[in-house]
């Protein structure tokens, strides 16, 4: 973050200096001229674990599901924290607010306000948000600095924490915006309106919460809704609820195509509006390795783009990568060179491991909903084409009451693309086990564990040489932690 002085932080978040901030944050006078000298000043990290602090970081106390950050001021400022965010009196110096979460959002408004140089792009979409951002990312960030979300960062707490990361010299801050509620959206680009927005679908990913496909594509328009005027909105133009959006721009709009159908209908060289120009994808293969090449066609200029991420669904995020890259005035054919170098950079999405003892693991364990399920199984099909394949299912959450069919489709499907074995994880995903039984699977193939630690025992005594292994699940069933140690990791402490 930008160095900002502890009474400077207090205005901006509406807070009260504790004391000990006071003491520190003096006026100088004609009998103590160096009082200035002691004012608390962040010139560090803004951080939410104690674990993260750096000398002059500032320590956000936010209650969390199994402690209370305020327990931990006193390990924050052993690191070297020149001030906290907290809730409720402390010895410390710190800034006392209502709502440190809220806080958190005022004080990254405040900071981004200050950096006028600094341009926001920000994406939303049901799947592939941080697949897109990260390839958004490799594309800019060679033209200018660039702040990005490490990982998925993308709720109230990690957006104001990647926004507090920019600095003077950030010219680039690509946001990525998760919404599980209608307003969730409203809320982000107060925080940070965008200068480029970019939706990427609507999908099933949260219907249990937000009770509609139709409540799901009003939460991911309030994105658009949000974008500054005069802005520049992207839209995925094979997405009939995404293209409706653009009613609600209030600059101009440009859709891509990724699906790689054919778009050279009447209005093909026009976009929604006559100062956007299409995108699009063609004559996409997907190579053994699970790797997408396709034509990338702007104008009339076409380059090909031959992707090493793996993942047949990864000519879209590209696509819609690109889009961005375009609107900041990269040319295509760099474009191109940069997503054929660009890498996985966030863990737990696609990522491919060739083990020692020749088992290969496709570890896509972050999250899960019923459309990057179905592109997963495609995709370990092919990669473990000849070979036996093994996929390791958890349940799809916030699904609602379309859960039971969605898993269940999931089981067919996973027959449809002969895949040898079947591991449902956790009684919540015993319907994908059932559905495979029902399209013909063997019983003793397509099975059940109750948990991970039963996966893990079964898995360590069946797997073999040649084996090829997907693991997928929502987060918070914990699968992506078996991934981890599958593919030779371990969990830190």
């Amino acid at each position: 973050m930008i160095a900002r002085t502890a009474a400077g932080i207090a205005a901006a978040v509406g807070g009260e200096l504790t004391p000990a901030a006071q003491a520190k944050s003096a006026v100088p006078t004609a009998t103590s001229p160096k009082a200035a000298e002691l004012e608390i000043t962040v010139t560090g990290s803004v951080v939410v674990d104690s674990r993260l602090v750096e000398p002059g970081s500032l320590f956000v106390a936010l209650p969390g599901e199994h402690h209370d950050g305020h327990e931990f001021l006193a390990d924050a400022f052993d690191a070297g924290a020149a001030l906290a965010l907290v809730t409720q009196p402390t010895d410390y110096p710190a800034v006392i607010v209502s709502d440190a979460q809220y806080a958190l959002g005022r004080l990254a408004r405040h900071v981004l306000r200050l950096l006028p140089k600094t341009r926001v792009i920000a994406l939303t979409g049901s799947a592939g948000k941080t697949t897109t951002k990260d390839l958004i990312s490799q594309i800019i960030s060679p033209q200018a600095p660039t702040i990005a979300p490490l990982g998925s960062f993308n709720n109230e707490i990690g957006l104001p924490l990647t926004v507090l990361r920019a600095g003077a010299d950030t010219r680039f801050l690509v946001l990525e915006m998760g919404a599980a509620g209608i307003g969730h959206l409203d809320y982000l680009t107060d925080i940070a309106p965008p200068d480029i927005s970019l939706v990427l679908g609507v999908g099933q990913a949260h219907l249990g919460e937000f009770g509609s496909i139709e409540h799901i594509a009003q939460a991911k328009s309030e994105l658009v809704a949000g974008t500054k005027p005069g802005g520049t909105t992207i839209l995925n133009g094979d997405d009939p609820r995404v293209a409706a959006m653009a009613h609600q721009a209030q600059g101009r709009t440009v859709r891509f195509f990724g699906q790689g159908a054919d778009h050279r209908g009447a209005d093909s060289s026009r976009s929604i509006n006559a100062a956007g120009v299409d995108l699009r994808c063609s004559n996409i293969a997907i190579s053994a390795s699970g790797a997408a090449s396709f034509d990338l066609s702007h104008g009339r200029e076409t380059v090909r783009v031959e992707l090493q991420l793996v993942g047949g669904h990864q000519h879209v995020n590209a696509t819609a990568a690109a889009a961005v890259g375009l609107e900041l005035g990269i040319p295509l054919a760099t474009i191109a060179e940069r997503l054929n170098a660009a890498q996985a950079l966030s863990g737990g999405r696609m990522a491919v491991t060739d083990r020692f003892d020749g088992v290969t693991i496709i570890h896509d364990a972050y999250n899960a909903n019923p459309e990057s399920m179905a592109s997963a199984l495609e995709t370990l099909a092919r990669i473990g084409h000849g070979r036996r394949t093994w996929a390791v299912l958890g349940e799809m959450r916030e699904l609602g009451p379309a859960a039971t069919e969605a898993h269940e489709r999931v089981g067919s499907l996973a027959v449809q693309n002969k895949i040898v074995r079947l591991l449902a994880v956790g009684q919540e995903a015993a319907g994908i086990r059932s559905a495979g039984l029902r399209e013909g699977a063997d019983e003793e193939d397509y099975r059940f564990v109750p948990d991970i630690a039963a996966a893990r025992k079964l898995l360590d005594a069946e797997l073999k040489a040649g084996d090829v292994v997907l693991l997928k699940a929502s987060n918070g069933t914990g699968l992506w932690r078996l991934g981890d140690e599958l593919a030779g990791k371990r969990e830190e402490n």
